[in-house]
């Protein structure tokens, strides 16, 4: 099993920025892709970014481009998510999560999850 620590979450102004972080631990091997989403109250869950573990192949929500990144160390068994120019509505819980290589593509494939880290954005 997988286990996942978010931290670098908290409480910053409009225009700020912030860079989380993922640190995995456990069986490492089987991590295939590893992602970031969120959650704001009243609202489902979406997608933010994902990377692929071995070739570093990075994939955006569209509407996050420009904004946020991400990047792994892979010796570390770290995962970031940096984001720039935060807006009130970028505030939510915040996830990383790890896809397997026997799973398949999409939030479902996702079989391991950290406990999500706050950012609250104020104006």
């Amino acid at each position: 099993q997988v286990r996942l620590v978010e931290s670098g979450g908290g409480l910053v102004q409009a225009g700020d920025s912030l860079r989380l972080s993922c640190a995995a631990s456990g069986r490492t091997l089987s991590i295939y892709n590893m992602g970031w989403f969120r959650q704001a109250p009243g609202k489902e869950r979406e997608f933010l970014a994902a990377i692929t573990w071995s070739g570093g192949s990075t994939y955006y929500a569209d509407f996050v481009v420009g904004r946020f990144f991400i990047s792994r160390d892979s010796a570390k068994n770290t995962m970031y998510l940096q984001m720039n120019s935060l807006k009130p509505e970028d505030t939510a819980v915040y996830y990383c999560a790890v896809r397997p290589p026997t799973e398949r593509s999409g939030i479902s494939g996702y079989k391991y999850w950290g406990q999500g880290t706050q950012v609250t954005v104020s104006s």
